[in-house]
């Protein structure tokens, strides 16, 4: 079974839109091209099922599976000396394992990476992402390094975006709709909301029977990296001192 780097699991908000504001300047070129990117090879792929040259039945299946193998990550062959394996933790990042997984993870990568792309600017928001990333994904592998389960998914670099705008926008506040309230939405700042979104993702990642599916150790990696190169490149004066952003959020199941 694959394990997919998800969007906030286990009790995570999932962002939906963003007021506009002063520090919103020019066009997210990266976040947008790495959304369309992703977008185009799972509807090329054959886990989306619209492409019919993957045909159907047990031949879809087979496709599937060589796909996940062959773009995702395999902590055995990435600590088995292969050198095709080291490019997986970045080619894992445009593989998705299903509608779901591919949604969850390119919403976060709008509404938080259009800010914090602006913030640091193309180049320094590329290695970023892809420095999270791998590291996201490769620590994940070594916690496991002789599995044969494929990880695929955006979320430990989505992770690191989470860290480094934790950082960046302490003040941004989030609106999100939550289930023991009602679903009433209720706004606070992001230095609220998303180091409760870690404290969930580790409680998960403690409790998570073998093979859930979900990889956790991916998204808390990602962010301490996201938020530790951030306080390493800015420090104190990397923080937006004004409110004026907002992210919004309902839950994700």
């Amino acid at each position: 079974m694959r394990r997919k780097a998800r969007g906030l699991p286990g009790g995570g908000r999932t962002p939906a839109e963003r007021a506009p504001g002063s520090t919103d300047r020019g066009p997210s070129v990266v976040t947008h091209t790495l959304t369309g990117l992703c977008c185009l090879f799972f509807v090329l792929g054959p886990v989306s099922g619209l492409n019919p040259a993957h045909g159907g039945g047990d031949r879809l299946i087979a496709a599937q599976n060589d796909h996940f193998r062959r773009w995702g990550l395999v902590p055995a062959e990435l600590f088995g000396g292969s050198p095709e394996a080291l490019l997986t933790p970045l080619t894992a990042f445009f593989v998705h394992g299903g509608w779901l997984h591919l949604l969850g993870n390119l919403l976060f990568l709008h509404v938080f990476g259009r800010m914090v792309e602006t913030r640091l600017g193309p180049a320094r928001y590329v290695l970023l992402h892809a420095g999270t990333g791998y590291l996201a994904l490769t620590a994940f592998a070594a916690a496991d390094p002789a599995s044969d389960q494929p990880l695929v998914g955006a979320s430990g670099a989505v992770s690191g975006v989470l860290g480094a705008f934790l950082l960046l926008f302490p003040r941004a506040r989030v609106t999100s709709l939550f289930p023991f309230f009602f679903f009433l939405p209720l706004r606070f700042p992001a230095w609220v909301v998303l180091p409760c979104w870690f404290a969930l993702q580790w409680l998960a990642s403690q409790s998570a029977p073998e093979g859930s599916g979900v990889a956790y150790l991916a998204h808390l990696t990602g962010f301490l990296a996201g938020f530790l190169w951030a306080w390493v490149r800015y420090g104190g004066a990397a923080r937006v001192s004004s409110a004026d952003r907002a992210t919004e959020g309902d839950s994700q199941p």
